[in-house]
């Protein structure tokens, strides 16, 4: 894909600059240091030593399920054997994995595994590699590009279909449906209307997404969640990704960086919230994620 800046009312052609990172260990460093904005995932560890080799990261995502990212310089067709490798470990070793996230994170996380999965990270990926991998439910294949000056470009080169399917599919747990109405139907007439009016907005947004099969309430994602919704009998708790917006005039967003939620905004969604005021923080949200 060519990227192209506009200076001046011109384009100019930006040059892919193939040593951008330098090594496959400032790639990995530098991903590892921007890991929840280029992915919502909170990190966990770099360089892990495990018996036959060392994972380059590990994290978790924003349902709390575990992720394996490795990370290759240039194209490298053993990178597929090395992801299956460590999702062995992975699976064999889940115990192992959440003292580490009781450790590391929060020892009130329960870690959610529904769909751990490893994310693949190259220049580009051999068609061995990409076809091999559609027989994988737990792999992702992204490739990376580094332009002149200074601009990255991530692709998505292969998402399983299950994962894609996950953010649409209705969970059930012990007989019950976590779809949309079964949220609304915790909380009174009044706010289910006043949330309606907000979600209508909210799936207006470019390439913003509706994720409600969860158990913990409805959430709203372009490639990383911008807003959750946790529903109450007579309000609902707003969980956003950062704890100050400059647009927060009335100082309602309250700091909760400390509940490691993967959200540090929370907002108090009653009866008498002024929806607009409150879809312009949303807002905010979602465009941190662009």
């Amino acid at each position: 894909m060519a990227i192209f800046r506009i200076i001046k009312n011109k384009v100019i052609k930006s040059r892919i600059k193939d040593d951008g990172f330098g090594d496959e260990f400032s790639l990995r460093d530098f991903f590892t240091d921007n890991l929840e904005e280029l992915f919502g995932i909170r990190f966990i560890e770099k360089e892990y030593l495990i018996q036959e080799g060392r994972i380059d990261t590990l994290g978790l995502d924003e349902n709390n399920s575990p992720v394996i990212i490795e990370y290759k310089w240039k194209e490298n067709e053993e990178v597929l054997a090395q992801g299956l490798f460590y999702y062995n470990w992975l699976i064999k070793n889940r115990k192992h994995f959440e003292l580490l996230v009781d450790k590391k994170l929060d020892k009130n996380i329960k870690v959610n595994w529904d769909q751990p999965r490893i994310i693949l990270v190259a220049q580009g990926f051999g068609r061995y590699v990409q076809g091999a991998v559609e027989q994988e439910k737990h792999i992702e294949l992204l490739s990376y590009h580094y332009y002149e000056p200074d601009i990255l470009h991530l692709e998505s080169i292969y998402t399983p279909p299950e994962l894609k399917s996950l953010r649409k599919r209705v969970t059930r747990d012990k007989g019950v449906e976590y779809n949309l109405n079964y949220h609304l139907n915790i909380t009174s007439e009044q706010m289910q209307k006043k949330f309606k009016v907000l979600r209508e907005k909210i799936l207006q947004l470019p390439e913003s997404e509706e994720k409600e099969a969860q158990k913990s309430g409805v959430t709203y994602r372009t490639t990383k969640s911008f807003v959750r919704f946790e529903f109450r009998p007579i309000w609902i708790q707003v969980l956003l990704r950062d704890p100050k917006y400059s647009a927060d005039t009335k100082k309602l967003v309250k700091d909760v960086t400390s509940n490691k939620w993967g959200y540090r905004g929370l907002v108090k969604f009653t009866p008498e919230s002024d929806t607009d005021y409150l879809f312009g923080l949303i807002n905010k949200s979602y465009e941190s994620t662009l």
